[in-house]
C-alpha cells in the first residue's frame, strides 16, 4: 500500500504541520476503503520502477529526465513497467530516452495559459483532478514550493509515483488519492488550478466554492473547462453523453462561467483563452487506450460531436478570491 510518510515529513519541516491533524485520518480511511482489483499489481510495479536521481532535469521545458548511467537494459525494462500503467492521459514526459507519449498534449495547455497566471515562486499549489501528475511537475518547474494533487483514480496515483520516483523522489509535489470534496477547507493555498474537472460536478457552483475554500484571501483560481458560444443565458445540458463521456452535466457559455465564478465570492475573474479543441491535441498513441477526440465526432462534420453537439471548445479563467 503507498506510503505518504514521505509527504508528513514535508509538511512537519516547512511549517506546514497543522495539516496533520487531518490528512493521515483522511488517507488512512482511503487505505481501508481502497477496492480497485488493480491497485495491488499497479503498487508491485511502481515498487519494481528503481529510484533514480537524474544527471539532467527540466521542468520548464517539459518533463524530462535523463542519466547517463542508464543502460539500454535498464531502459527497457523501466518502459515495459511503464506500460504496465497505460492508459497514460497526460503527459508528455521524456525520461531517460523513454517518451511517454500521452493521449493529451498537455504542454500545449500550459503553454496556453502560462503567460496569463501569477508567477509560482514560493507558492502552495492544489491541482484538483490531476491525473498522472503533468502540470504539478510543471508547476514546480515554474517555482511551487509545494504541489498536492488530488484525484481519486488510484491509477493515476500509481501513475504520478512511478514518475516520481524517476525523478529521484521529489518531494516538492504528492497526490492524495481522493477527491476535493474529501479534503477538508484548508485555505491555505496559493493557487488553486481546476482543469477540465467543472462538467463532470452535477452542482457546478458547489464545486467553485470548494475551490474557494482552498484558497488563502487574495489567492488564485485557474479554472478549464468545457465552454459553449452563446449569452449570458446559455447553457448546454447533454441529455445523455458528450463527446462518448458520460458524466458531462452542465456546458456554460464563456459569459455563464464568469458569472458564476463571480457569483461564488471570487473577483477579477478573467477569460484568458478560449480554444476549440484539436484532434492534434487529444490523440490516439502506443501509449493511451481507446478514447480520443477523433472517435467522438461526426465524421460527416467534424465541428460536432457524434451526438449532435458542438464540438469540444475550452476556456481558461482566472480569478483572486475576494478578501
Amino acid at each position: 500500500m503507498m506510503d505518504f510518510g514521505g509527504f508528513y515529513y514535508f509538511l512537519a519541516t516547512n511549517n506546514l504541520s497543522d495539516w496533520l491533524e487531518t490528512l493521515p485520518i483522511i488517507l488512512s480511511n482511503w487505505k481501508k476503503q481502497a477496492k480497485d482489483k488493480n491497485l495491488k499489481n499497479w503498487e508491485s510495479i511502481v515498487k519494481a520502477i528503481p529510484l533514480i536521481v537524474p544527471e539532467f532535469l527540466d521542468l520548464v521545458h517539459g518533463v524530462r529526465a535523463d542519466s547517463s548511467k542508464i543502460s539500454f537494459r535498464q531502459r527497457l525494462s523501466i518502459e515495459k513497467l511503464l506500460r504496465q500503467l497505460m492508459p497514460w492521459r497526460k503527459g508528455p514526459f521524456t525520461l531517460y530516452g523513454i517518451n511517454i507519449d500521452a493521449e493529451w498534449r498537455s504542454d500545449w495547455k500550459w503553454n496556453r495559459l502560462l503567460p496569463y497566471i501569477s508567477s509560482l515562486s514560493g507558492r502552495i499549489v492544489l491541482d484538483v483532478g490531476c491525473s498522472s501528475g503533468y502540470y504539478m511537475w510543471r508547476m514546480v518547474g515554474a517555482g511551487a514550493h509545494l504541489v498536492v494533487g488530488v484525484d481519486p483514480m488510484p491509477l493515476f496515483l500509481c501513475q504520478f509515483e512511478a514518475i516520481r520516483k524517476l525523478l529521484g523522489e521529489d518531494q516538492r509535489a504528492h497526490v492524495l488519492p481522493i477527491s476535493i470534496e474529501k479534503l477538508p477547507a484548508m485555505k491555505v493555498f496559493n493557487t488553486v488550478f481546476s482543469m477540465g474537472v467543472l462538467y463532470h460536478r452535477r452542482s457546478p457552483l458547489d464545486h467553485l466554492i470548494q475551490l474557494k475554500n482552498q484558497l488563502i484571501n487574495g489567492g488564485e483560481l485557474v479554472l478549464e473547462t468545457l465552454v459553449v458560444e452563446g449569452d449570458g443565458q446559455r447553457v448546454l445540458i447533454p441529455e445523455n453523453r458528450y463527446a462518448q463521456m458520460r458524466n458531462v452535466y452542465f456546458i456554460p457559455s464563456s459569459a455563464v462561467l464568469k458569472q458564476w465564478v463571480e457569483r461564488c465570492g471570487f473577483q477579477n475573474v478573467s477569460i484568458v483563452d478560449i480554444s476549440v479543441v484539436s484532434v492534434h491535441e487529444q490523440r490516439h498513441t502506443n501509449w493511451s487506450g481507446n478514447n480520443y477526440l477523433s472517435r467522438f465526432l461526426d465524421p460527416q462534420n467534424p465541428s460536432r460531436t457524434i451526438e449532435g453537439y458542438p464540438a469540444p471548445c475550452r476556456a481558461i479563467l482566472t480569478a483572486v478570491k475576494k478578501y
